[in-house]
């Protein structure tokens, strides 16, 4: 699994991106953590996407087992780990707090996660699963199309850090990087990860997110936080105020 890291100590902020995007979305934190951090940060592409190999399948226990994985060689003894996931990412923090899956989060934050799911929705994800990955001519087609999917128009463009990773060159074209098959992850069960967290969890989102309501945040934690006017990518656009929310709990 590609993995970044940084920092020192024995204190550990693990960072898990959302779907479709890879561990470079989370840039503009690692640039801030040296001054709003006390420990190490790890950030990694979550398998399937970036440069992290591909999965046989995707669900949400298949995601955190890797993770977990990954992650447990660069844990202290002695030192807290604190999960910040975003939206898939987020799912996927909630899963690990369980600790079903061989790590002790001291603390979980999840931005951004989609609670509401239509019938209409999942059957989209489904049929992106089965379709083979789309090739385009040119490189600027494939990353144009990117930051469509990632959320990241209008924010960000090809050159900037938080793009990295996101498309590859295979021999017939350039595509996106992310297996599509890791679109069948499927329904998350939120509530119950929610009921079996064995660790404070902490909800936000950004307050123009157009994928999931407040209401729907505060349904599984009532003191979710509201991050200001920005959107479902708020770890980009203001990274500073998700700092501050990990730091008034931590």
């Amino acid at each position: 699994m590609y993995i970044e890291q940084g920092g020192e100590g024995p204190d550990l902020l693990l960072m898990l991106h959302g779907m479709g995007a890879t561990g470079a979305v989370w840039a503009p934190m690692c640039a801030e953590a040296g001054a709003r951090w006390s420990g190490r940060w790890l950030v990694l592409d979550l398998p399937g996407h970036g440069r992290s190999d591909r999965q046989d399948s995707y669900a949400v226990g298949q995601y955190a087992a890797g993770v977990a994985r990954a992650a447990l060689p660069h844990i202290h003894p002695e030192g807290r780990l604190v999960v910040l996931g975003h939206s898939l990412g987020g799912v996927i923090a909630l899963a690990l707090a369980t600790g079903w899956f061989g790590l002790a989060p001291h603390r979980v934050f999840a931005a951004g996660i989609k609670i509401a799911w239509s019938d209409e929705e999942l059957r989209r994800m489904e049929a992106l699963a089965s379709q083979p990955a789309r090739t385009f001519a040119t490189q600027e087609e494939a990353w144009d199309r990117y930051l469509k999917v990632c959320g990241l128009a209008g924010i960000a463009d090809a050159a900037a850090p938080v793009a990295a990773r996101g498309i590859a060159r295979g021999a017939d074209g350039w595509h996106l990087a992310m297996d599509p098959r890791a679109h069948a992850v499927g329904k998350p069960p939120l509530s119950e990860l929610a009921a079996l967290a064995r660790c404070p969890v902490h909800l936000a989102r950004g307050r123009d997110d157009a994928l999931v309501t407040m209401a729907q945040t505060r349904s599984l934690d009532p003191d979710a936080r509201d991050l200001g006017p920005h959107g479902h990518n708020v770890m980009v656009e203001a990274p500073a105020r998700v700092w501050d929310w990990v730091a008034s709990l931590t």
